[in-house]
């Protein structure tokens, strides 16, 4: 099996700062996750039709034992990244994804909100593993007019048990965001960014210690208690300064007694009329930093009444709600990589093989987006379907299709006519057609 010359670089250049046995072991994983019916290292290695010129033992000491950073990998990630990112700020993606598994010796496991087979009257617990994930936002130039989010920096989440049985300091899941934040701002102190999550990244655990070079767009409570500037400390005076200077109405009052603008959203694929009143103002739980607040009600579609803010306080009414809406692009990227890739499928359960096998296939999403956007596009063909003639934009399926076929293509040209080659398309077609099936 083969990978695109593209394709090929741009693992290479990911795995740049591992060592040459290690980015060739690599490379071997990543040709069978592409192919593999059931993404386990041994369904990996199944897909490949062998381990090759190493023992079967050294791929799962890749991801148990050898010496190499995730967060490198991801770092390295967003420097392939940068060419397709437009002037200003970097947009930024935070959530996180439930990965649901068996075993009660699998490192980090334990019991987290399931949001797939919950409802808004009943909360359900599933067993597995929560990763907070922080992804890059883009447009490609092949697809205009759709978000991609393409994760780069991964933290598992511990609860408070499993903190506890695994002797580690807990954690919680806005501090995991905020070290993520803080990896990558300081890693290029020179560029700055903007994050955008939702309301459980959204309080003072996260607000009150952004990077300096990083921004923030969230949820605000409709009740929000918010407040004018502090007046300024005059000389003299014995009184401590004052944090806060007076009281604002809330959002929910903004909208009740304010004038509000009418305008339509073109968001999330469909128009919305809505009523929104836009003011600046210091939120109680973080009074030092203003923030831009949107009180928005909307008047077509069904929605609820909503409050957001951004850090960015020169943004308008428009650039925060349009900068939120794009926050669905990581559900997309969640969906892909658990559909398509395997997220939850590898079996690891030692400390450094849970930490890095499940990542991998989010990386492979990122990676799979990036190939489409640089050569992938030139040989997607779209498929006909006389039910679905609409149909205009390639979905990540779609790529990774492309992918696959480009792979298929590369391993039957490498030696058409020999033995070899023959060989190798034949151990190669099995594991396409179950990936096909």
């Amino acid at each position: 099996m083969m990978l695109p010359d593209m394709f090929l670089q741009l693992v290479l250049q990911m795995g740049a700062s591992m060592t040459t046995p290690t980015l060739g072991s690599l490379v071997t994983v990543v040709k069978g996750w592409l192919f593999a019916g059931r993404h386990t290292l041994t369904g990996v290695l199944v897909a490949i039709g062998g381990s090759g010129s190493k023992h079967h033992s050294a791929y799962y000491r890749l991801f148990a034992a050898a010496r190499w950073r995730l967060d490198a990998l991801g770092l390295a990630l967003f420097q392939l990244i940068v060419p397709l990112l437009k002037s200003g700020p970097v947009p930024l993606t935070l959530d996180d994804t439930l990965a649901r598994k068996h075993g009660l010796k699998v490192f980090g496991a334990g019991m987290h909100h399931d949001p797939l087979a919950s409802s808004r009257h009943y909360a359900v617990t599933s067993w597995g593993h929560s990763w907070v994930v922080l992804a890059v936002r883009v447009q490609l130039p092949c697809i205009p007019g759709r978000f991609f989010s393409l994760p780069i920096l991964f933290r598992l989440y511990l609860n408070q048990k499993a903190a506890v049985r695994w002797r580690m300091a807990y954690r919680t899941r806005p501090e995991l965001a905020v070290e993520l934040l803080e990896r990558l701002c300081r890693s290029c102190p020179e560029r700055h960014f903007h994050a955008y999550a939702d309301s459980a990244y959204g309080g003072q655990s996260v607000l009150a210690y952004l990077p300096a070079n990083c921004d923030l767009t969230s949820r605000l409570p409709l009740d929000a208690r918010l407040y004018a500037p502090p007046p300024e400390h005059r000389p003299g005076t014995r009184s401590r300064p004052r944090k806060r200077g007076e009281r604002l109405p809330s959002p929910q009052q903004m909208l009740e007694q304010q004038q509000a603008r009418r305008l339509t959203l073109q968001l999330h694929g469909r128009q919305d009329k809505v009523r929104l009143v836009e003011a600046v103002a210091h939120w109680y739980s973080v009074p030092h930093r203003p923030l831009k607040v949107v009180a928005v009600e909307p008047l077509t579609g069904g929605r609820p009444v909503q409050a957001f803010y951004s850090t960015a306080t020169d943004d308008s009414a428009e650039q925060v709600l349009g900068g939120y809406a794009g926050r669905w692009s990581i559900e997309e990227a969640f969906q892909g990589s658990k559909s398509h890739l395997g997220f939850e499928e590898p079996q690891g359960w030692s400390r450094q093989a849970v930490r890095r096998t499940a990542p991998l296939a989010m990386l492979l999403y990122s990676l799979t987006v990036l190939w489409f956007a640089k050569e992938g596009h030139s040989l997607y063909k779209p498929p006909f379907r006389s039910w679905y003639r609409h149909k205009v934009r390639p979905s990540f399926a779609d790529m990774l299709t492309t992918l696959r076929y480009a792979c298929l293509q590369a391993a039957i040209s490498a030696n058409p006519h020999g033995k070899q080659g023959r060989q190798n398309l034949l151990l190669l077609l099995p594991g396409s057609l179950k990936t096909v099936a």
